[in-house]
């Protein structure tokens, strides 16, 4: 039986348009999962550019691949300087 070759994926390579960014926040927000949002901004942020985002933030470059990492854990402040930078916003519905 021929193995499988098993290559990594990088979302951050697919997001090519601002549609794209938007959705997969939306999609990540509706996951409900801190750190999930907190990825999906890194993501999107990678595919961005992390040096243009931390100048328009005032960030640092790698406090930003820590706070927008999977195991990250940002304070709400910077995801919301994060968001603005990256020209999206945060949506609120009601659950019904």
């Amino acid at each position: 039986m021929a193995k499988t070759k098993l290559l990594p994926w990088d979302p951050a390579e697919h997001l090519e348009t601002e549609q794209d960014m938007a959705i997969y926040l939306e999609a990540a927000l509706e996951d409900g999962d801190p750190s999930l949002v907190a990825a999906a901004l890194g993501d999107i942020a990678r595919a961005r550019g992390m040096t243009q985002l931390a100048r328009e933030t005032g960030l640092g470059r790698e406090s930003l691949y820590k706070a927008l990492s999977p195991n990250g854990n940002p304070e709400f402040s910077t995801i919301m300087k994060v968001v603005q930078a990256l020209g999206l916003r945060l949506h609120a519905s009601s659950i019904e």
